[in-house]
């Protein structure tokens, strides 16, 4: 038989602990060891999670930053310059300018073709160019959401009216505008950039607008260049 293991001496007591004291020993290291390794379970839960998430965001397709428009409105007046007297104007602006459209419409109840011109600034804000073919002030006005005049400005030795805002409760697409007659053609420029912005596509059009002014048509132009 081998002899029986001598109970263990507790420094702290100066004596062999008793069978209770081995016990209740025994049964903290128990619980000493159980929480050490649900603490080591939810650290290594936590870093699995965060390995999850990381994986699942590289996978998650990224949207690509939407093109700018790109619409050739110099192209475009060309080809419904046809039939038209008055020069389509044009804006020469930097390359930093975009164009989201450029079309010609025809107004409903007065039946008033109008030239139009979407432009989108470098900071992203819209400005407008419409040309109104044997316009009027009603024509005019709803174009420009029923703003009222507020001055006058000149512009590259051009005479421009000025407006701000429309009749809305909001300004709309109307936040500064700037009006002038060029012979037939009644031509808006207007937008939600600041003034200085639409002043510069007003100023941009001069050329075209003079030709309107000395009545110059459009094919005369064409064969000039």
């Amino acid at each position: 038989m081998s002899a029986a293991k001598a109970p263990r001496v507790v420094a702290e007591l100066g004596r062999p602990e008793t069978s209770q004291e081995t016990a209740a020993r025994k049964a903290e290291n128990s619980r000493n060891h159980r929480r050490r390794q649900t603490v080591n379970n939810l650290v290594l839960s936590l870093i699995a999670t965060l390995v999850l998430v990381f994986v699942i965001v590289l996978a998650v397709p990224r949207a690509e930053a939407p093109d700018r428009p790109d619409i050739d409105y110099s192209q475009l007046a060309s080809e419904a310059q046809a039939g038209i007297d008055s020069k389509l104007v044009t804006p020469d602006l930097p390359k930093a300018w975009a164009s989201n459209y450029a079309e010609l419409r025809t107004s409903s109840g007065d039946n008033i073709q109008s030239w139009n011109v979407g432009l989108i600034s470098p900071e992203n804000e819209f400005v407008g160019i419409v040309q109104g073919l044997q316009a009027n002030d009603t024509w005019l006005s709803t174009q420009l959401d029923s703003a009222k005049p507020t001055g006058t400005v000149t512009i590259d030795g051009i005479d421009w009216i000025v407006y701000e805002h429309g009749s809305g409760t909001g300004k709309g697409n109307v936040g500064y505008a700037l009006s002038t007659v060029a012979g037939p053609s009644t031509i808006a420029v207007f937008g939600t950039a600041p003034a200085a912005s639409i002043k510069d596509v007003a100023k941009s059009i001069t050329p075209d607008i003079r030709s309107n002014i000395n009545g110059v048509s459009a094919a005369d132009t064409t064969s000039a260049q």
